[in-house]
């Protein structure tokens, strides 16, 4: 799916966030602090800037939104490994040094920082924090916090934590609100990533232990929205902190507009949404185009108390599907893995589920220029990838597609050729049965967390193809709370997966995918590879300076986990469809990115 999916404003959008945080050939040397930072060029918003170019300044404030989730929760505390706490969490209680301006590809504004300075190659950056920043409960923002959150989450925080800490030479306070962090690595992006780390107060974790806060004890952070009461298990809500330190910050004008955040907690993904038909929420995201289009005929639509909107996206599609545990048999051998692809008959599930309304992804980056080509690699491509020729699967050099259906449920010819790739890995039929050399089943499991009923629709109809073709595959639907600890401990053969991507994808590909995640516990390299090919293309992403090469390295990158054969694709979500209640209200200038946290319900307003 490529840009011109979109409306004009939207790519527009695009081409103009491109050009403004795409100028790779521009100094970076930064000779004073500024008032924010862009991974490549400068920023686009000038000094002066009033708000966010998708925020309403003007918006008013008050109303509440509910929304849901599936699940369950058993921790309010969103840094550390152990337990699960409800998302949002992260998003609206907790911020960084700066913040981020989502209408261009990586650019960060000044939040609990005033300004920031970097060095001319940017192996140090500095912050200095603004006088007034403050936690939740009035106290003031020091450099001791700053420094104790940087330590804490790199040593003892979710594993998403703690690559960056190891690349950090030393953390130093340099006068009375600024503090400097000096880098032992080439890291063009370690700059930006150190203004995103969430600031907690240290006073709070004094005589309690960070690592095993669950329920009892919610962090103590500077965001607009503060945890106020909860259920367990059932809801939680936030309500918006009067006294927010940054209300009036140009980054905050216009956001965080709502009084109340209430998050209610359902079984699954059908019984939430009979809740908002009932009036029990007042948003529901909709992932099922079919879906959209014909279950929104309820007496609320058609009165126009609950409106449809659907918010354009130009990022690119990012990977959704069933992804295959790598680390043990059978999904070790790559011809398996394709043989998966093959048997699974996405254009007669597509067709089944959404009414073939939805697009198939067809790489980890498609729909934007960053996506890998069809056919051979070329040029800058093909340079970068050919010192790992021997270390490729085929058609990463070649040229590789996803194989596509008749649209049937038969889908003989794809059988046949999983059939053939089964017996080249050694497989052989035995009464209807596929067999390995000692005579053990070809069998797996999927994992899926209770709620996902279209996941749990895919994966039953890919089963009963299977069966077809001898391959013994089972469901396995357990609750959130195992589901996670399973997921974390790489406890799974198959289950469902998704990643969102940047218009500036960087160090956050090393977490899905670098080598020294695979075997980390709570890692998000579910697959388990380890790929120098891999390793080589995101070092180049991070240290290159030209555009040329960095889009080489990121289609190079996709054409590496593309032929990996690690992940079933399903369809791309382009554009978010989002039902609501008629006083809930957006800004008609909408983000480059779409929908997101950082959209609903950011900057979003209750409107009588």
């Amino acid at each position: 799916m490529g840009l011109d999916y979109f409306p004009s404003s939207v790519r527009n959008m695009v081409c103009r966030a491109l050009v403004l945080g795409g100028l790779f050939l521009a100094p970076m040397a930064q000779a004073e602090p500024q008032h924010g930072i862009s991974m490549y060029g400068a920023p686009g918003l000038p000094p002066d800037f009033v708000s966010l170019p998708y925020a309403n300044p003007e918006a008013p404030r008050g109303g509440r939104i509910v929304t849901g989730n599936t699940g369950g929760f058993d921790s309010l505390n969103p840094f550390i490994l152990k337990g699960t706490a409800p998302w949002q969490l992260r998003f609206l209680g907790y911020e960084g040094l700066l913040g981020r301006n989502w209408d261009e590809p990586f650019a960060l504004y000044g939040l609990l920082a005033e300004s920031v300075e970097t060095g001319p190659n940017r192996n140090w950056v500095e912050f200095t924090l603004r006088e007034e920043a403050r936690f939740s409960d009035g106290s003031p923002v020091t450099v001791e916090d700053v420094i104790w959150s940087f330590e804490t989450l790199g040593t003892r925080g979710h594993p998403i934590y703690l690559t960056f800490w190891t690349k950090v030479k030393g953390i130093e306070q340099t006068g009375p609100r600024s503090v400097r962090l000096t880098f032992n690595t080439d890291d063009r992006e370690l700059a930006l990533i150190a203004g995103l780390r969430p600031i907690l107060k240290k006073a709070q974790w004094e005589a309690r232990a960070f690592t095993d806060s669950g329920l009892d004890t919610v962090p103590i952070g500077t965001g607009p929205y503060v945890v106020e009461r909860f259920e367990p298990g059932r809801n939680v809500v936030m309500r918006r902190n009067p006294e927010y330190w940054g209300r009036d910050l140009p980054l905050m004008r216009g956001r965080a507009n709502l009084d109340e955040i209430r998050i209610e907690f359902y079984g699954d993904a059908a019984v939430m949404f009979e809740a908002f038909k009932a009036g029990e929420l007042t948003v529901y995201r909709e992932t099922n185009a079919e879906k959209w289009q014909s279950a929104y005929d309820f007496p609320a639509v058609q009165a126009g108390d609950v409106i449809k909107s659907e918010i354009p996206s130009g990022k690119p599609s990012g990977m959704t599907g069933f992804v295959m545990n790598t680390r043990h048999a059978p999904f070790d051998d790559w011809r398996v893995r394709q043989a998966m692809i093959h048997a699974f008959n996405f254009e007669y599930m597509n067709d089944a589920i959404t009414g073939g309304r939805q697009k198939r992804i067809t790489s980890y980056f498609s729909g934007t220029d960053l996506g890998m080509r069809p056919g051979p690699a070329e040029g800058r491509v093909r340079d970068l990838l050919a010192p790992f020729a021997d270390t490729l699967l085929p058609g990463a050099l070649d040229g590789y597609a996803l194989p596509e259906s008749d649209g049937t449920a038969r889908n003989r010819k794809n059988l046949r050729a999983a059939m053939r790739l089964l017996q080249e890995a050694g497989y052989r039929a035995d009464q209807g049965v596929m067999r390995d050399a000692a005579g053990r089943a070809l069998a797996f499991s999927i994992l899926l967390p209770q709620g996902s009923t279209e996941k749990q629709a895919f994966a039953n109809i890919f089963i009963r193809a299977l069966e077809r073709i001898g391959v013994r595959a089972t469901l396995d639907v357990v609750d959130n709370a195992q589901y996670f600890a399973r997921i974390q401990t790489f406890d799974f053969d198959m289950t469902d997966f998704r990643r969102d991507f940047s218009l500036s994808p960087g160090n956050e590909q090393r977490a899905y995918w670098g080598s020294a995640a695979a075997d980390q516990p709570g890692s998000r390299n579910l697959m388990g590879v380890k790929s120098p090919a891999i390793e080589a293309m995101i070092a180049r992403m991070l240290e290159t300076g030209d555009q040329d090469e960095f889009t080489a390295a990121v289609r190079a990158l996709d054409r590496v986990l593309m032929t990996g054969r690690y992940v079933i694709p399903t369809y791309a979500f382009g554009v978010a469809r989002i039902a609501h209640v008629r006083q809930l209200r957006y800004p008609e200038r909408l983000p480059v990115y779409g929908d997101g946290y950082w959209f609903l319900p950011d900057v979003w307003w209750w409107q009588e």
